[in-house]
């Protein structure tokens, strides 16, 4: 694999040596940050293709970075932190952090999603169309040329908002999407913050895609926090 380079920005030295020789084994360049402003130089000098950030540094909270990112630059942010509480998660998504990782955590999971960051990142067109391709995972089928829905073959119909819904989550597949950003991407910025329809419209979909809407397939719930679509299990290449 082309050597893709990863900054870990985290001041405690066991957990930041874990992550670097689990990256290393992987093929990974390493650079590593134990303060927000060592970070923030090396984010500025264009030298990583993602960042691993943990909340609680020692000169400033990780938020403050995500957000002076954000103002510029696109580039995979993925938080690995110790706070555990929903709202915190929130704040870091709607920050404009790709994910959110609890300490403490596995190596194949942080592989996982530092994987479905990546390709995030790399999948954004430059047109208008976000993806030329279908999204296909197991009997699910978006395609976002024809604006269609195909399960098990069958074309299933959804009106406007459903679709809308579905398409937003299956562009930012194995992501979680914040409520608010749901909303906001859907209704628009003034809707009011209540996710009463939103859940109503959610519910519609899971009745029309999954075989049982408690025990979902496709799109997932991530309590107090948003939904999360199924990363694809195999290349659309054209629509049915």
């Amino acid at each position: 694999m082309s050597k893709l380079s990863v900054l870990i920005i985290e001041d405690e030295e066991n957990i930041c040596n874990f992550i670097k020789t689990s990256l290393r084994t992987q093929g990974y360049k390493i650079a590593t940050a134990s303060t927000a402003a060592e970070g923030l130089s090396i984010v500025n000098s264009g030298s990583c293709d993602l960042v691993l950030l943990d909340l609680g540094l020692p000169d400033a909270d990780g938020l403050e970075i995500i957000r002076e990112v954000r103002s510029w630059s696109s580039l995979p942010i993925i938080v690995i932190s110790a706070r555990t509480k929903e709202h915190e998660k929130v704040l870091a998504l709607d920050a404009g952090a790709d994910d959110y990782i609890t300490k403490p955590f596995g190596t194949a999971e942080l592989l996982a999603r530092i994987r479905t960051a990546l390709r995030h990142s790399n999948r954004l067109d430059s047109d208008t169309e976000l993806y030329k391709r279908p999204y296909v995972c197991g009997e699910l089928t978006v395609d976002f040329d024809k604006r269609l829905v195909f399960l098990n073959g069958e074309s299933i119909h959804l009106t406007q908002i459903e679709y809308r819904l579905v398409s937003l989550l299956a562009r930012n597949a194995g992501r979680v999407l914040t409520y608010d950003s749901i909303l906001t991407q859907i209704w628009g910025p003034y809707i009011e913050r209540n996710n009463q329809i939103l859940r109503v419209n959610m519910a519609n979909v899971r009745r029309k895609l999954e075989k049982n809407p408690a025990d979902p397939q496709y799109i997932f719930t991530e309590v107090g926090i948003g939904y999360r679509m199924a990363e694809e299990t195999q290349k659309g290449n054209e629509g049915k």
